[in-house]
């Protein structure tokens, strides 16, 4: 029997005599978990960026002991040119008064009342809320209908930028289907011919997203999900769905077209194409697991919603496919539009034996032209995305903007220090102890000030203020400042920077103040303390989370292809066009280059371009050398087990990759800068590995390394006959 033939006389796979209980577990989990998923949108909040530590903490003090606000938004008022004084100021009275008669703020800080808040032309009022059981939304709605006729006025702050930022989610990822699903429709008929064999992977990839959707809604009953998991987790399941199911009829394919009946063919390619589709699949739930090691929100968010689909693809991919091609039949040729060029093949056969005729010039010419990319890396800028991260065409976007350019220059950020004493500190030592605190927080560089008692008072004696407190008519006159920064045996010291929170200069001021044994307990928060949390988080564990993916994905690969050699070249590949890919990214947004908005690269992108695509670029790596593995255990001649693996596998490669860049490209089109930065960055990835890396470097080196390719130490192997 020849050895295609293997499964002609066997049992058929479980899953080709269950087609029918399949079929009927899958319509029923898409209608179930449909319902769930239409309910997702509405239980994503917050951009995800948060981590337990002393911000968190200080945050709550903040709050539940110094009255600070749960929610504040920031009302901006512009006066019209012709504009009377009298009449501007009517309008923020008007609009204040109908946001006040609403009854849910808590406190308003006015310009009328607070001339740090108005300028000759613009003012802005703060709105305070500080019930934790309101719903913003919805009080966000009714003040835009306040303010809905009224010219020059708008509203912006923490919890319209976050509600701001959902809907540009949604509108991005209806956007993004719009145009890739369309280009993945054409790729799939050129790749596979027929109208009825192109939808099927569509079916595959809507069912993985529909599901994925209802189990991350119920999990968001018990775990807050960010809203960019809405735009992150459709890119990466409607992709691998269509990249699985794409490799899965390629084979399905051949196998009938080498006699086999529908089972047979279906059971061969469940085992064949599904070995690869579990590797590759593992390699990309490892990467995105690892992540998991980040003890920030965003990361643990796109970690479970990516994992999800992926276990959906795979399972969807290996039983739900098989299924509907065999309620199908022979039917999945119906409809051919596209006449598919038989010639292929050989054209890829020629191409592969040119690059392996000059292997060391192709692969110094492919390193030459990833390491050009690698330059601009040196000087990326990495920034945590805030109202920056929308597009300017959003109101509460262009409002902060104008806020913090005409009111917010002068102090850079703000640390909130909070100690604690036990006695108080209305006694002469505690003010003692406060005393010294304010010293040595103002001998730092980039202080411009620590606001106690003493800097309130004018007092610059513990032993003088202390007097004064115990002197009746001074300690009533100095009452509302100890009700603001003192509480019970709490300390409130704000620190002014004059650099901006995001600085290195302010992250290093505050970690060094969180690693000094104070005499007294002391935390520190603010926005300087939270940027140098994630900061620190995620430089602390990239390490272990490349060791763990490097590692993992070797020992996958090891046990996947019996070799060595393979996974060590495959990893060293991947690091190599991922580093190109990360300098051309900082080219196009730093720079500000093919038409984008100079922009720093958000924090968040290196890390997670890296575990999506590390795993998906293994994808092609697993779908090419198990063929090329295939022929080797055949014939055991390594350079025509290289032709012939990339003359089969080279197009279903190359639309595979097409159409994972047409899906994840589109979301170049999006306002959200994160979504977008990533986007490109997965399409810019996958273009080169499937070209540069797979088509290039692959034959290339496995032409050099010859027989050494398979290499695998302890093997007991019959080297001179096929295993």
């Amino acid at each position: 029997m020849k050895k295609g033939a293997v499964f002609v006389n066997k049992q058929p796979s479980i899953i080709v005599r269950s087609w029918r209980l399949i079929l009927v577990f899958w319509l029923m989990a898409a209608v179930i978990f449909g319902f769930f998923a239409s309910k997702l949108p509405s239980k994503l909040e917050g951009d995800g960026f948060r981590t337990d530590g002393d911000y968190e903490v200080v945050q709550r003090e903040l709050h539940d002991t110094f009255n600070f606000p749960e929610n504040t938004l920031l009302v901006l008022f512009e006066k019209a040119e012709n504009e009377s004084s009298e009449s501007y100021q009517n309008q923020i009275l008007s609009v204040l008064s109908n946001i006040e008669a609403t009854g849910d703020p808590s406190a308003i800080d006015s310009p009328l009342e607070n001339k740090e808040f108005m300028k000759e032309h613009v003012a802005y009022a703060a709105i305070h809320y500080d019930d934790e059981s309101l719903e913003m939304d919805p009080i966000i709605d009714e003040v835009q209908l306040i303010i809905k006729d009224e010219e020059g006025v708008s509203i912006t702050g923490g919890p319209v930028i976050s509600k701001d930022i959902n809907k540009a989610s949604q509108d991005d990822l209806k956007r993004a289907e719009l145009i890739g699903l369309p280009v993945a429709l054409v790729v799939l008929l050129l790749a596979l011919g027929t109208v009825v064999s192109s939808i099927l992977p569509l079916i595959v990839g809507g069912v993985t997203i529909v599901i994925g959707f209802g189990i991350l809604s119920l999990i968001a009953d018990s775990v807050d999900l960010a809203i960019f998991i809405l735009n992150i987790t459709p890119m990466l399941g409607l992709a691998l769905s269509i990249d699985f199911s794409l490799l899965f009829i390629n084979r399905y394919k051949e196998e009938r077209s080498n006699g086999k009946t529908i089972d047979d063919a279906l059971t061969v390619t469940i085992a064949k194409a599904g070995h690869s589709i579990l590797f590759s699949a593992l390699c990309v739930f490892i990467g995105l697991g690892s992540v998991l090691l980040i003890d920030i929100d965003i990361f643990k968010n796109i970690a479970i919603g990516g994992m999800t689909v992926i276990t959906i693809a795979v399972i969807s991919s290996m039983t739900l496919l098989p299924a509907l091609l065999k309620v199908l039949g022979d039917r999945v040729y119906k409809w051919k539009i596209i006449r598919i060029n038989t010639d292929a093949s050989n054209r890829w056969r020629t191409f592969a034996g040119f690059v392996m005729k000059r292997p060391v010039f192709i692969a110094i010419a492919a390193l030459a032209l990833l390491g050009a990319g690698i330059i601009p890396v040196k000087n990326m800028n990495l920034a945590i995305p805030e109202a920056g991260a929308l597009p300017t065409s959003f109101e509460s976007r262009t409002a902060y903007d104008t806020i913090e350019e005409e009111f917010r220059q002068d102090v850079a950020s703000t640390i909130f220090a909070i100690a604690e004493r036990d006695g108080g500190w209305l006694n002469e030592k505690g003010l003692q102890e406060m005393k010294q605190l304010q010293r040595d927080f103002e001998k730092e560089h980039h202080v411009t000030g620590a606001e106690t008692l003493f800097s309130v008072s004018g007092v610059d004696d513990p032993s003088q203020l202390a007097a004064m407190l115990e002197h009746s008519q001074t300690a009533v006159q100095l009452q509302p400042a100890i009700d603001e920064f003192i509480k019970g045996n709490q300390l409130l010291i704000p620190v002014s920077l004059d650099v901006k929170a995001s600085s290195d200069a302010a992250q290093t001021i505050v970690r060094d103040w969180s690693s000094v044994d104070w005499d007294i307990d002391v935390l520190f928060g603010g926005h300087p303390k939270f940027n140098q949390e994630l900061y620190d988080e995620i430089y602390n564990k990239v390490i272990p989370v490349l060791a763990v993916i490097l590692i993992s994905t070797f020992f996958i690969l090891m046990a996947a292809f019996r070799s060595v050699i393979i996974p060590l070249k495959a990893i060293l590949m991947n690091v190599i066009s991922l580093a190109s890919t990360f300098g051309i990214l900082v080219w196009l947004f730093q720079g500000g280059h093919l038409g984008l908005e100079p922009t720093d690269i958000s924090l968040i992108m290196p890390v997670l371009v890296f575990t999506l695509v590390f795993g998906l670029s293994m994808d092609y790596e697993v779908f090419l050398i198990s063929r090329i593995r295939e022929f080797y255990l055949e014939t055991r001649d390594n350079n025509y087990s290289t032709v012939e693996g990339l003359a089969s596998t080279s197009k279903i490669i190359t639309s595979a990759a097409l159409i994972m860049i047409v899906i994840t490209g589109a979301f170049a089109f999006t306002g959200v800068a994160p979504v977008k930065q990533i986007g490109i960055g997965i399409a810019i990835a996958i273009a080169i590995d499937a070209t540069i890396v797979r088509l290039l470097l692959v034959p290339s080196l496995m032409k050099l390394l010859g027989a050494a390719n398979w290499w695998m130490p302890f093997s007991h192997r019959n080297k001179n006959s096929p295993s």
